[in-house]
């Protein structure tokens, strides 16, 4: 009888573990593809750059109301679609109590990614830029800018930011696979991607300038990323309504507060190990719990 107890108990055991191990699978899946996403948002959301007007405005201005609801007309807008520009005030972009701003997110992310890059730098320049009549912030994946000038759809190609590369190479083949990517995005217009053997770039245009000012900038982009960074393998060029960027493959570098690809898929699969790991654990305990 003794032996026919135990026999009934480890049937009821072995089912019991199974659905445990099951929901415990399930558990990991789901972190597993929330973690994917949160390092995919991490990456948009990298810092770039920040600038802020040294003139500041007087709380509960005028401004200072157009400006909230300019900022909050972009995170609106975010949701959306991927550009947009506003303008809040009596006779907007005139007044000098009115506010211009726009918002553009790299053509690549997604609607949600979009939104949420947009959300995360807005909330930055609150903090970074208080009380600022001028401000922009360059994100990874977004880009956002306001002031108490009308600044929209007027060229300007100052250079804002340029990062080269502390790497560099003297191979004639990667400097020949360089130049005919940087020639192909010289030619874009809006967002271009090219690559040519190991070496691929980007360059995207801010939506309230046109065709021919695009390529404009473009060039002017492109031209600073051969003169001014060399041999570098990688290098990043913003200017105020352009950028461009190119990478040999296995140095595309971001800002310190963000992960590369490779330290990425380290950090999941360590995680993922980790959860199961635990849910082998908990499993194991289990069984031992019930059979005791």
């Amino acid at each position: 009888m003794a032996k026919e107890s135990i026999f009934s108990l480890s049937s009821f055991i072995s089912p019991l573990t199974s659905i445990r191990a099951n929901k415990l699978a399930s558990v990991m899946l789901l972190n597993w593809l929330l973690l994917l996403s949160f390092f995919h948002l991490a990456r948009a959301a990298s810092f770039i750059y920040v600038g802020c007007s040294p003139s500041k405005y007087d709380a509960n201005s005028p401004f200072q109301a157009n400006l909230n609801s300019l900022l909050n007309s972009i995170v609106s807008g975010a949701a959306q679609s991927s550009y947009n520009s506003f303008k809040s005030g009596d006779n907007a972009g005139s007044s000098a109590s009115s506010a211009s701003g726009l918002y553009q997110c790299r053509n690549d992310l997604s609607a949600d990614d979009c939104s949420a890059c947009v959300q995360s730098a807005v909330g930055q320049l609150n903090l970074v830029c208080a009380d600022s009549y001028a401000a922009s912030l360059q994100l990874d994946g977004c880009f956002v800018r306001y002031s108490n000038e009308d600044f929209l759809g007027k060229p300007d190609t100052t250079m804002v930011y340029r990062k080269c590369s502390a790497s560099s190479s003297n191979d004639g083949e990667f400097f020949r696979r360089r130049d005919d990517v940087l020639a192909d995005l010289q030619n874009g217009v809006s967002y271009r991607v090219s690559s040519s053997g190991t070496v691929q770039g980007y360059v995207q245009c801010l939506g309230d300038i046109n065709a021919a000012d695009c390529s404009a900038c473009l060039q002017q982009a492109v031209g600073q990323l051969k003169n001014a960074c060399g041999s570098a393998l990688a290098a990043d060029v913003y200017l105020a309504q352009c950028y461009a960027r190119y990478w040999a493959s296995g140095h595309y570098f971001r800002s310190s507060a963000d992960y590369s690809e490779d330290d990425i898929g380290k950090t999941v699969a360590i995680i993922v190990g980790i959860l199961a790991g635990l849910a082998l654990i908990v499993v194991f305990l289990s069984f031992l719990r019930r059979t005791c």
